[in-house]
């Protein structure tokens, strides 16, 4: 059992965090439903930036933890940026 990886909730993020995020992707997925694309699109990248900032900026403290702080923060900051790169770049050419 010494293999046996740690696992633990108290390594984890904040529930109240993550919940926080959760509502926040919930309500994107609603945007885009009732066709406001844009909006749904700059919340969700927002959402993502900024819990990757928070990752970069608290380090430990952080509210939002799923693997190290270098992973959490560039997943989060570069996925925000990569959609609105993505969304925006298409809406131009349209």
């Amino acid at each position: 059992m010494k293999n046996h990886p740690f696992v633990s909730e108290a390594h984890e993020g904040k529930p109240w965090f993550e919940w926080i995020v959760a509502a926040l992707v919930v309500s994107s997925g609603v945007l885009a439903a009732l066709g406001y694309t844009m909006a749904a699109t700059v919340l969700i990248s927002v959402t993502a930036i900024v819990t990757g900032l928070v990752r970069l900026i608290l380090r430990e403290r952080s509210p939002w933890k799923v693997r190290s702080v270098a992973f959490d923060s560039f997943i989060g900051i570069c996925l925000g940026v990569g959609l609105l790169a993505t969304y925006f770049s298409v809406y131009i050419i349209l």
